[in-house]
C-alpha cells in the first residue's frame, strides 16, 4: 500500500486502548479477585492511565462503547 496521508486523523479524548495484561503482573490484591484466569484486559485513557480491568476482550469493548469511548486495541 503506497498511499500517502497529509496528516492522521487526531486521536479525541474519548479514544480509549484495550490490552491484554497478564494476571501475574497485577498486585496481589487484583491477583486474588481474578483467580483461575491467566489475563485480564485493561481499558486504558489516552494518557495512559488504566481506567478498567474487565475478564475479556469483548467485554472491554463493550464498556468502552457503553461510556460514549472510542475503543482501540493495542498488541
Amino acid at each position: 500500500m503506497d498511499t500517502k496521508y497529509e496528516a492522521l486523523p487526531e486521536m479525541t479524548g474519548n479514544t480509549v486502548y484495550i490490552r491484554r495484561v497478564p494476571v501475574d503482573s497485577l498486585p496481589d490484591e487484583v491477583r486474588e479477585q481474578a483467580s483461575g484466569l491467566d489475563s485480564l484486559y485493561a481499558v486504558h485513557g489516552l494518557d495512559g492511565a488504566r481506567l478498567a480491568l474487565v475478564k475479556d476482550r469483548q467485554m472491554a469493548f463493550f464498556l468502552a462503547r457503553q461510556n460514549d469511548l472510542s475503543p482501540v486495541s493495542v498488541h
